[in-house]
């Protein structure tokens, strides 16, 4: 049985498997570790931060996801495959690791924050 997301520890377990599967893939992989040149030891901790705060009401984010992902948009193609490509993946993720109002909640926030950022970008 599946738990449900109830702690930090259980943030961290999503955030840390869901960019170990990202780093892999072919669509995401070359975006983030190739075009982007992401950080991972400063990355991770940011969204540790960002999912603990929309699902359990931690305020420990403190950024403008928005603002960065414009910017990259500007010398990194993001369009709707790459955003439909992350969705997917992220669901696929929660459901392989959870179950339950939270993890339902993650999905649907994510899928809502991929489509506002892509909205945003398209229309920068």
């Amino acid at each position: 049985m599946k738990s449900q997301i109830t702690s930090r520890i259980q943030v961290e377990l999503l955030v840390n498997t869901f960019y170990d599967r990202v780093k892999i893939h072919p669509v995401l992989g070359p975006i983030f570790n190739d075009m982007a040149k992401v950080d991972w030891t400063l990355h991770l901790p940011k969204m540790y931060n960002f999912w603990a705060s929309i699902l359990l009401g931690e305020q420990s984010y403190d950024g403008n996801p928005m603002t960065r992902h414009i910017q990259l948009s500007r010398s990194i193609p993001l369009t709707e495959n790459e955003f439909n490509e992350w969705i997917t993946l992220f669901t696929r993720t929660v459901d392989d690791l959870f179950e339950g109002e939270k993890a339902e909640e993650a999905k649907t926030r994510a899928a809502n924050i991929a489509r506002l950022m892509l909205h945003k970008i398209q229309s920068a």
